[in-house]
């Protein structure tokens, strides 16, 4: 395509009428939208993680084997 073509048909460059420059653009978006969404559901995952055993102290009197005083 030649200049004066361009200049005289503007819809070439239009996003709805040139279907192929708009589908590599939806489709890099949409790979942009799943790769976000994928990391930020690791980072959530990532910050409510289990934090390890905690210290829990049992009355003795509710033990497998009761201790009474």
């Amino acid at each position: 395509m030649d200049q004066s073509q361009e200049l005289k048909d503007p819809k070439i460059k239009d996003f709805a009428y040139n279907w192929v420059h708009s589908s590599v653009f939806l489709f890099y978006l949409e790979v942009f939208c799943i790769i976000a969404f994928i990391l930020g559901g690791c980072y959530g995952l990532y910050t409510h993680r289990y934090k390890g055993k905690p210290e829990v102290n049992v009355p003795s009197n509710t033990l497998y084997t009761p201790q009474y005083k």
